[in-house]
This record gives structure tokens, sequence and C-alpha cells, in this order.
């Protein structure tokens, strides 16, 4: 009878730099926490600063176990960034200079972008993890519902049910435009849809909450050295 082979647990890190001629950016991401990774001379392009963490004044939070610094230049944004980071268990930092003298378009998308393609690169193949996430995330009255799949097959259906045209200063119908943009760059299959909920803010919220939780469900290590799918690849 053969001997089971050894899990090894590798790091699940990553460093990337997404530079378009609308959007630079730099992402740091530890989908376990812990200290974020540094970047190569190769990855920063020759730039100085990327491994600078741009915390000033923007949506920060360093404890035991996890480092989140989120710098867009869309504030509702970073809040929203750092409630996915925090709840998914990640460290993250993740720094854009965009053209928000047009509008909130383009900044928000890459960032989702190049957050979905980090998330795919430190997952990895798709060996040893649940696969599947789901979560309910309430914020007052509002209660959203998030279900993941690490399909390897990106899709995404979004119904949040928002109805101003802004939050804070982020365009609300940029919300689920964002969450379909980090599928595709992720590589997976997300359903999220808020339930119920009178605030905008609370709804967002909620549905990023959820996302996050069901993320780190859908990531979790099964100790197993296995694919989680009937067909032996994902």
């Amino acid at each position: 009878m053969a001997e089971p082979k050894e899990i090894v647990q590798t790091k699940r890190v990553i460093a990337l730099v997404r530079n378009t001629n609308e959007t630079k950016i730099r992402v740091q991401l530890s989908l376990d926490g812990g200290p974020l990774p540094e970047f190569s001379s190769e990855k920063s392009n020759g730039d100085a600063d990327a491994d600078k963490k741009e915390d000033e004044g923007h949506a920060t939070q360093k404890s035991a176990s996890q480092e989140i610094i989120v710098n867009t230049g869309v504030g509702f944004y970073d809040h929203m960034l750092h409630a996915l980071a925090k709840h998914s268990g990640w460290s993250l930092n993740i720094f854009c200079k965009g053209d928000l003298h047009i509008d909130d378009h383009h900044t928000t998308e890459d960032c989702a972008i190049a957050l979905g393609m980090a998330f795919k690169q430190a997952l990895g193949p798709i060996v040893g993890v649940k696969r599947f996430g789901t979560a309910f995330a309430p914020l007052d009255e509002a209660l959203s519902r998030a279900v993941v799949d690490l399909s390897s097959r990106p899709y995404a259906v979004i119904d949040l049910g928002l109805r101003r045209e802004k939050v804070g200063d982020w365009s609300t119908e940029m919300v689920p435009h964002v969450l379909k943009s980090f599928a595709q760059g992720a590589g997976i299959t997300i359903h999220v849809d808020c339930i119920r909920g009178e605030n905008d803010h609370h709804r967002a919220e909620s549905a990023f909450k959820a996302l996050a939780i069901a993320i780190r469900e859908a990531t979790s290590r099964t100790g197993k050295n296995e694919v989680p799918s009937t067909k032996g690849v994902l």
C-alpha cells in the first residue's frame, strides 16, 4: 500500500505591477495574511518606490496576523477593498495612480482586474483547497449572500439593487462591474446578491463582506493533495 504523500504548504503570495495608459497599479497580496511579499526588480519595472507602503490618509490596518493598505484614490472603494481583504484573511497592499480627472471607471475597474490577477497567481493550482464557499453577511438592516467556486471559469452574477448614483465618491454602477472584473481576473465564478437593505452603503459593504467570507472558505486548505473536481483538473 502506497504511503500518503506529504503535503507541503507553499506560501500563497504575489507582488505584481499592472500598468496601462490609464492606470499604474501595484499589488502585494498574501492570501494567508502575515507579511506582505516584496517586489523583485523585474516586477517593479525599475520603480524605486514599488515596495513603498502608500498609507497616508487611506484605508490601513495592521494586526498580528494581517497588514492592509489600500490607496486607489477613490475613498469608498478603498473602504470596500479594505473590508474584502480583512474578512478574506488577506494581507494586501494596493496602490493606484489613475486617470480620476476623467472619472472613477478606469481606476476601479483596473484595480479589480489587477487584484483578480494577483489572487489567481497567489492561489496557484486548484489543489488541496475546498473550492466552494458560501457566506451571508449582515450590516444593520442589509443582508447579502455570496457563493464562490474556484472553477477556473470566470463568471459573475451580481444583484445588489443599489439606487443612489454614488456612495461617497464611487459611482454605484461600478460596484457590480468591479466584482465582475475581479472574477474575470481571478478566473472564478461568483454569485453575489443583496437580499434586503435600505441604505446603499450598507448594501454594498455587506456584499463585499459576504464575498470575503465565501472566498476565505473556498481557499481554505483541506490537507489533501487532491483536485476538487470530478474532471481531475481545474
